[in-house]
């Protein structure tokens, strides 16, 4: 999709470059590069094309939206968060929550995804219940990512390898565990583990064994497997795809 990316100030850009390099001392003291990573999915995820409401604006600030269950736990990230926040005040909350995205990408050795900043705060938040359920299989994912979202397959997929990072919390989701060995290095090492089959003390949750029973999904899980390269190209674009969904759409 072309995109008509607003015109920001140089004083702005300055500050963008600056809060960058905050979040990347932040997000490598604190190893808290998986919490950031939601908090922008999450923030951004909740876009309806149909409807043109939710997705990347901001609207994590407001507590009505923090106490979605699916946002569990988020409220450590922006308490984190928030001395920065403080440092620069004329960022838009959606610039900042999605530029901290980008950064816990960049911080634990994933694809530089490329960042566009304008993007306005919006006043409300959206209704609960858009984001993906991790206990549903294909065809919610497609309900949400590609009927909702206006995404692909393909970025289902790609998404889907940032589990990489993090664990889940059974206080907030009713899981426990990491999907890989590491989980603070970003690489392709989820789609090995979800290929190589269920290990004790490694977590696969509904939403990542029902790739494997896909035929379009599985070929795909194959060659990021095998090609990290290929993920970390097709990651990239998918993370900036969802960061900017409903953001300089085109007339």
């Amino acid at each position: 999709m072309v995109k008509n990316y607003p015109t920001v100030s140089e004083e702005y850009l300055t500050a963008v470059n600056k809060c960058k390099k905050k979040l990347r001392g932040l997000i490598a003291e604190k190893n808290c590069a998986p919490i950031m990573l939601r908090l922008a999915w999450h923030s951004a995820g909740t876009f309806d094309h149909c409807t043109k409401t939710g997705g990347p604006f901001g609207t994590m600030r407001f507590k009505a939206e923090q106490g979605h269950a699916a946002n569990n736990g988020l409220d450590i990230a922006l308490r984190l968060l928030d001395p920065i926040r403080q440092q620069f005040p004329t960022l838009s909350h959606a610039d900042f929550y999605q530029l901290a995205g980008v950064v816990a990408v960049e911080v634990t050795g994933g694809p530089e995804v490329p960042f566009h900043p304008g993007r306005p705060d919006k006043a409300e938040p959206p209704v609960e219940g858009r984001l993906p359920d991790a206990k549903k299989g294909n065809d919610h994912l497609r309900d949400v990512f590609v009927g909702q979202m206006g995404l692909t397959d393909q970025d289902i997929v790609a998404l889907s390898g940032a589990h990489t990072l993090g664990r889940c919390h059974k206080e907030r989701s009713g899981f426990e565990g990491p999907w890989t060995a590491n989980p603070l290095i970003f690489d392709n090492s989820y789609f090995k583990e979800l290929l190589s089959g269920e290990k004790e003390g490694l977590l696969q949750l509904p939403t990542d064994t029902a790739l494997l029973s896909d035929p379009v999904f599985r070929p795909l899980v194959e060659k990021y497997a095998a090609d990290e390269d290929a993920f970390f190209a097709d990651y990239a674009e998918a993370h900036l795809k969802l960061s900017e969904l409903g953001f300089a759409e085109a007339c």
